[in-house]
């Protein structure tokens, strides 16, 4: 970090712009050459959570979870230690765009339940 602020203020020396002028505006060649987010990610570790984190963003019950986890259609748990279990937050969120796509492209698997229109008593219009 320290190296691109060095590198930042050596290119305003250069360029004849100085700390109390405004930033060059957006579009300019000048706006293109400044220094932008560093390409590597600014943590080395990927972020995991715990179930309680999991049922925040997937509200489904427990035994759902596990049942799709054992037929692979949800992210496997791994263990950190004997005791605690932890999801990759990646392949969740990698999962859940997944089913908001396919659910948007009409390509869900549908639960093929009974049909409620072909009931005897009080058929639903």
């Amino acid at each position: 970090m320290e190296f691109e602020v060095e590198k930042l203020r050596q290119a305003s020396h250069a360029t004849g712009t100085h700390a109390h002028q405004s930033l060059p505006l957006p579009g300019t060649e000048a706006y293109e050459a400044l220094p932008q987010f560093p390409q590597r990610s600014p943590l080395p570790f990927r972020r995991t959570i715990r179930r309680p984190e999991l049922h925040q963003i997937v509200p489904l019950a427990e035994t759902t979870i596990y049942e799709m986890e054992q037929r692979g259609e949800f992210p496997r748990r791994f263990h950190l230690t004997s005791r605690c279990v932890v999801w990759d937050l990646e392949e969740v969120e990698a999962w859940i765009e997944d089913r908001k796509q396919a659910s948007r492209s009409g390509k869900t698997n549908s639960p093929s339940g009974p049909d409620v229109r072909l009931r005897r008593h009080r058929p639903v219009r």
